[in-house]
């Protein structure tokens, strides 16, 4: 039994390593975390695991005068979009490539400055675990689903605190496994699950990264000793 509302990402990462050490993960698996919100949930159970962590820099495609509202999302080559809200809303196709082009330039802006010059990790037939704090539509996460499989991993499990129901019926047919510790009935915005809900920024997310290589090249050099 969860009890919502979580204190916090790292609180709600540990919960969900937890639940995710019941699946029997193989030491193979690396966690993907979404940006910038799930990075503190995916430290918490890379740490908890012993897995390497990188991060996936996926977007939200904003409507152009209300940029909160989804239309879809990007991640890598992968673009998932609303065509009815498109189709409904007018949206023209310049509008829509302007907000493409503004946040395929952020996320290579934030994978440049997450990865410091570190390469991407090798997802060939590895399980890849990706993690963000929560579901709402979940068209950021299936744009993120489906630029993992382009690198052939063997299986992809989402784990996530917090969801929508909805979103988490329309994504367990895009992945092996879906792991959600919560979905209460009715659902507005994954930020009122969550006590402390503050806004992650860059800095953090790179201190989370360095400090779980730090950490992780101690406990292998651990266990080869």
């Amino acid at each position: 039994m969860i009890n919502l509302p979580f204190a916090d990402r790292l609180q709600a990462g540990r919960l969900l390593a937890d639940e995710l050490t019941l699946r029997r993960i193989t030491d193979e698996a690396v966690i993907l975390a979404l940006s910038r919100g799930g990075v503190p949930v995916g430290f918490a159970v890379a740490d908890r695991l012993h897995l390497p962590l990188d991060v996936i820099a996926a977007r939200k495609l904003g409507v152009p005068w209300q940029p909160e509202l989804a239309m879809g999302a990007i991640a890598g080559a992968e673009r998932i979009l609303d065509d009815r809200m498109v189709q409904e809303l007018g949206i023209a196709d310049e509008e829509l490539a302007q907000v493409v082009a503004r946040e395929q330039t952020e996320m290579r802006r934030r994978e440049d400055l997450y990865r410091a010059g570190e390469p991407a990790l090798d997802l060939s037939g590895r399980t890849a675990i990706l993690i963000d704090d929560g579901l709402a539509t979940g068209n950021t996460m299936r744009a993120a689903v489906r630029y993992v499989r382009s690198f052939r991993p063997s299986k992809v499990i989402i784990g996530v605190p917090v969801g929508s129901r909805d979103a988490c019926a329309r994504l367990r047919g895009e992945v092996d496994e879906l792991v959600c510790l919560a979905a209460p009935e009715f659902f507005f915005a994954v930020g009122e699950w969550y006590r402390d809900f503050r806004q992650v920024r860059d800095s953090e997310v790179q201190k989370l990264l360095a400090e779980a290589r730090r950490r992780l090249k101690e406990h292998l050099a651990s266990q080869a000793a």
